[in-house]
């Protein structure tokens, strides 16, 4: 099963920099409750983004599948060429960048999406999806975000 995550607000916008736009604890401490411990698939800026928060502290997923054109290694860190290796996983976390979620959307099963209240300014938007190949399974509303859970039809 591959399930997508992630955050953005109104107008699609997903980063800053490779930064997030905004800092959210719920929508961050909702992340973490559904990814942590997971297996994942990120891209390079995505992974170099989040070291620069966890720092010296180990990424808090299972199996990390990291996609780049790079030749590098990275000790505790399958690094892939392609999609096919982490497509055989049988439960997969896809946690961006943009341009992991625009080559995995058409295998989402699900979408977890965390419409963040407020206007934010970055450079960075999730790829236009297609909700009509999906059904709302559910959402839940906070005075920061709307959170969403889409299943594929």
């Amino acid at each position: 099963m591959i399930k997508l995550i992630w955050a953005q607000d109104k107008n699609g916008l997903i980063g800053a920099n490779n930064k997030m736009a905004w800092h959210c604890k719920e929508d961050l401490l909702y992340y973490k409750s559904l990814t942590q411990g997971q297996t994942v698939l990120l891209g390079y800026n995505n992974y170099v983004s989040l070291m620069g928060y966890y720092k010296d502290k180990p990424l808090p997923y299972g199996k990390i599948y990291l996609l780049t054109h790079r030749d590098i290694k990275i000790e505790g860190i399958n690094v892939i060429h392609s999609i096919d290796e982490a497509l055989k996983e049988d439960d997969l976390w896809v946690i961006g960048g943009a341009q992991i979620y625009k080559l995995m959307l058409e295998h989402a099963d699900y979408l977890y999406v965390s419409l963040i209240k407020g206007d934010y300014v970055g450079d960075t938007y999730f790829p236009e999806v297609c909700y009509d190949d999906y059904i709302l399974e559910s959402k839940r509303e906070s005075d920061v975000a709307t959170y969403l859970v889409y299943k594929r039809k």
